[in-house]
């Protein structure tokens, strides 16, 4: 009827757009790794993760033109510690990627994140949400799983400094009017951290190299940033964090289509319980407050007993 209001559409609703910005930066980054891991042999993978940093710096810095005036010095404490948790995180996880096949670090990895989850959640649904995010995980390293014990220190450290990434990428996002210029600065301050690692190969990078380098950098880095950057800004860390459940399944995904590695049942299991938890725990995210009544913190108005005092 003319005059009445349309039911918002899925695609509108918050937690279903933060889930959109997860996917795409996921599918960004682990074809990525995937095709940096191919560089490993040459180039090293700490020179890898620098040089497609300081890539990912310059293109973001060019486009965004981000001010370095008017932030107060928590926002800048921000700005930085994303930057520095950005940097030692790529470095740890490249790292793992070379004694571990990708989905398995990017399974480590994620351990981080859904830690996050776990811990900020504020209802029983939602933990038992992330609780089976979780659970798939564990499948997709699960039985068939290849265990290194320097491989999975490098990701489990990794995953250490993704929980950091995901608290910060929600202080950044929300906290900040200019969020994503802020991100062209912490991307700037990750290149500058890891540059000792990607500076002294310079000379030895091919042209193919940087091609690749370039590549890398723009939908492994500047992309999946920003997108993850705007996923903070319209919904919280517990939610994001369980929302990366799909970068174990996808880095298996592309372990298996770009680097020939092998994709058993008990992984196929899993990326299908890390795809039902992360669309559950979106919509739930997405349910919008009754009229009057404001969104709460996290984003749960579902009425259900708190887990938490």
């Amino acid at each position: 009827m003319p005059g009445t209001s349309t039911p918002t559409s899925a695609v509108a609703h918050p937690g279903s757009r933060a889930a959109l910005y997860v996917l795409i930066g996921s599918l960004g980054i682990q074809l990525s790794s995937a095709l940096s891991a191919t560089m490993f042999d040459s180039l090293g993978s700490p020179a890898v993760s620098s040089l497609r940093l300081l890539i990912a710096a310059a293109v973001l810095l060019a486009v965004l033109r981000p001010s370095f005036t008017g932030k107060s010095a928590g926002q800048w404490a921000a700005v930085i510690g994303y930057g520095v948790v950005m940097a030692v995180m790529n470095l740890l996880l490249y790292k793992a990627i070379e004694y571990l096949p990708l989905g398995i670090a990017v399974t480590l990895d994620f351990l981080g994140p859904a830690m996050v989850a776990l811990l900020l959640a504020r209802r029983l649904r939602q933990a038992l949400w992330a609780g089976l995010a979780l659970a798939g995980v564990i499948l997709i390293a699960g039985p068939a799983g290849h265990f290194h014990a320097v491989g999975f220190a490098f990701g489990i450290g990794a995953g250490l400094c993704f929980a950091l990434y995901t608290i910060f990428a929600e202080k950044v996002g929300k906290e900040q009017q200019d969020s994503i210029s802020s991100l062209a600065l912490s991307v700037a301050v990750a290149a500058l951290v890891s540059l000792p690692f990607g500076a002294p190969r310079f000379l030895d990078v091919t042209a193919h190299q940087w091609g690749m380098l370039a590549l890398s950098g723009v939908i492994g880095v500047a992309v999946p940033y920003a997108v993850d950057t705007l996923a903070a800004r319209l919904t919280s860390a517990r939610v994001i964090g369980t929302l990366f459940a799909i970068d174990p399944a996808m880095g298996t995904l592309m372990g298996w289509a770009v680097l020939g590695q092998s994709l058993g049942a008990w992984a196929l299991l899993g990326i299908v319980l890390v795809a039902v938890a992360g669309a559950c725990v979106a919509w739930l995210d997405s349910t919008p407050a009754p009229t009057g009544q404001p969104q709460s913190a996290t984003g749960d108005h579902s009425g259900e007993p708190s887990i938490t005092p």
